[in-house]
């Protein structure tokens, strides 16, 4: 079997033989006046004809009369090539054609004596040569990272990737259009900030030279949110990439597109009540229905979800009442008997409050079992530090979404004391000095920003690659991102 290198060799030669003829196989200018789609329902009549263009999949026969298959984004159709129909030197073309190249084909619309709709071409030209074979016609993907890297190839050779890229493309459409539609305002924010906050997450750190200062992707949009609302808008929302330093896993991309949105007047309980329409929605968008399989699990996302407080979410699936701790203590001696991962019992160590380590055996024990859609809500202040308190000022209105054991969204009814969320950024810089790389800084501006008037508002975010996951049925974020994050590759010596 001939090498790449060698293929390769052989199309240069094609592409070479082709340009001493005159042509030129990369013409700045095609003919096309309609989809392969569009080509395959028209019925043109003696005579008439039309023009397409696309990528040859196939071509078969010899001598006078040829059988190739075009394929671009709408479709794939047969095209015969036959001598007597053809201008000579088009004829002659098909002899330095490759599969993969690009070629427009005029002619009639009809089928063959097998019944098989096809272009009757009367004259073809080629449109891009290509220099490398499709995978299908050498190796193949030697494994998934490959289908990853070349991204480009995977969405040629199967179909089932493209259709995810199209799902994802209708989530995004649809909670663009559902939000619009009750007057919401779509803006952008910065990507750059010289603060990041929003989120439990280490950053990707950058250098402005002619600023002298050091400033960090974004990892979440929401503290540029909520100084809009300051500015007197009621309901603003972004679509956005957002970029966290951290592992990469199933559910864990580097690079990330999330949904937020701020509402003012409202708190908590309307943001759940919003969160469970949006999904409902999108899922009736994406699939026409509200029940679909994720791996082997029949899943229902339609309207009302559980909801459960933490704590009680705690009692229900780990069988433990935390509320028995006094002090933190108690609490680390019987977390320490739970059979928890030895990295967990690490971050244990670290913690120096009971809220903490309530958090942490619900993220442990809890929401692995979160199997059906559903929504959990007052978590602990100490690990909510731009919520407001609830009445049980131990727990914060903060609720998030899961589905099959992972979150999709974190959302609350935002901090609007400025004092008191002063003291809670010092409360983050003790958890930051006592080893949690990942605790909130301390965002003066904003701070300066809500001393001017912050009403009482709500805030609601998703994560937009776990919910396609959820609505494609896909087990691993990399195949709902188009190019995820992969580790580069180390050149050949």
């Amino acid at each position: 079997m001939a090498t790449i290198d060698e293929l390769r060799k052989t199309r240069i030669v094609k592409l070479e033989a082709l340009r001493k003829q005159g042509i030129n196989p990369y013409p700045p200018t095609v003919k096309r006046d309609r989809t392969i789609a569009a080509a395959r329902t028209t019925t043109t009549g003696p005579g008439g004809k039309i023009a397409v263009v696309g990528r040859l999949r196939g071509l078969r026969g010899h001598g006078k009369i040829i059988f190739g298959d075009l394929a671009d984004e709408s479709g794939k159709i047969q095209i015969v090539f036959k001598s007597d129909q053809l201008p000579k030197d088009s004829f002659k073309l098909l002899e330095f054609l490759d599969l993969g190249d690009f070629l427009a084909v005029q002619g009639e619309v009809g089928k063959t004596q097998a019944g098989e709709i096809s272009v009757f071409a009367s004259d073809c030209q080629i449109v891009s040569k290509a220099l490398r074979p499709l995978p299908d016609q050498w190796y193949g993907f030697k494994d998934v990272e490959e289908r990853y890297r070349k991204r480009y190839l995977d969405l040629l050779l199967n179909p089932q990737v493209r259709e995810i890229v199209r799902k994802r493309a209708v989530v995004i459409d649809a909670i663009r259009d559902f939000l619009t539609e009750r007057g919401f305002l779509e803006v952008e924010t910065p990507t750059l900030q010289p603060v990041y906050g929003g989120g439990f997450a280490r950053p990707f750190v950058t250098h402005h030279h002619k600023l002298d200062a050091d400033l960090y992707l974004r990892i979440s949009d929401e503290m540029y949110l909520k100084r809009l609302i300051v500015g007197g808008f009621e309901k603003v929302f972004e679509i956005t990439k957002v970029f966290r330093n951290e592992g990469i896993d199933r559910d864990h991309n580097p690079e990330f597109t999330m949904f937020e949105a701020q509402i003012a007047y409202q708190d908590y309980h309307y943001g759940m009540d919003l969160i469970e329409e949006i999904i409902e929605y999108i899922a009736t968008r994406v699939l026409g229905k509200t029940k679909f399989i994720y791996q082997g699990k029949a899943m229902d996302v339609k309207r009302p979800w559980p909801r459960y407080q933490l704590v009680e979410a705690v009692r229900k699936f780990a069988g433990i009442d935390p509320l028995v701790w006094k002090t933190l203590k108690q609490a680390k001696v019987a977390i320490q008997k739970m059979n928890l991962p030895e990295a967990e019992l690490k971050v244990l160590q670290k913690m120096h409050s009971l809220g903490e380590c309530i958090a942490l055996v619900f993220e442990e024990k809890v929401e692995p079992q979160l199997t059906q859609p559903a929504i959990v809500y007052d978590y602990p202040v100490e690990v909510s530090p731009l919520a407001k308190k609830g009445e049980d000022p131990r727990f914060a209105q903060r609720f998030e979404m899961f589905a099959y054991g992972f979150e999709l969204g974190n959302n609350y009814s935002e901090l609007s004391d400025p004092l008191d969320l002063k003291t809670r950024f010092i409360e983050e810089k003790k958890r930051e000095e006592a080893g949690f790389a990942e605790a909130h800084q301390t965002d003066y501006e904003y701070l300066e920003a809500i001393e001017h008037g912050f009403p009482p508002t709500c805030g609601i975010a998703i994560g937009i690659d776990r919910l396609v996951m959820l609505l494609t049925d896909t087990k691993s974020i990399k195949e709902v991102i188009p190019f995820p994050t992969l580790r580069p590759e180390k050149p050949e010596k």
